[in-house]
């Protein structure tokens, strides 16, 4: 699954809609938290298909790439 540009920036901008993260952009979760998530199965729709897509970031060491695209876009 490879994120298109929309997917990056949605990563940057979106916020977290619920839960102890609420409102803190999907980008800035902290890594346990999204490895949890993953762990305990991810949600359907798009939060869990971006979800997957940060998990594979994350996993990577490649958020600073999103971070970098979110500092650009404002």
């Amino acid at each position: 699954m490879q994120p298109n540009s929309d997917d990056l920036i949605k990563l940057a901008r979106m916020p977290m809609p619920f839960g102890r993260y609420k409102g803190t952009p999907l980008i800035s979760l902290p890594e346990n938290y999204v490895i949890w998530f993953y762990n305990q199965g991810l949600p359907q729709g798009e939060l869990g298909r971006l979800m997957h897509q940060l998990y594979e970031i994350k996993l990577n060491g490649l958020e600073y790439l999103i971070t970098n695209l979110a500092n650009e876009t404002h």
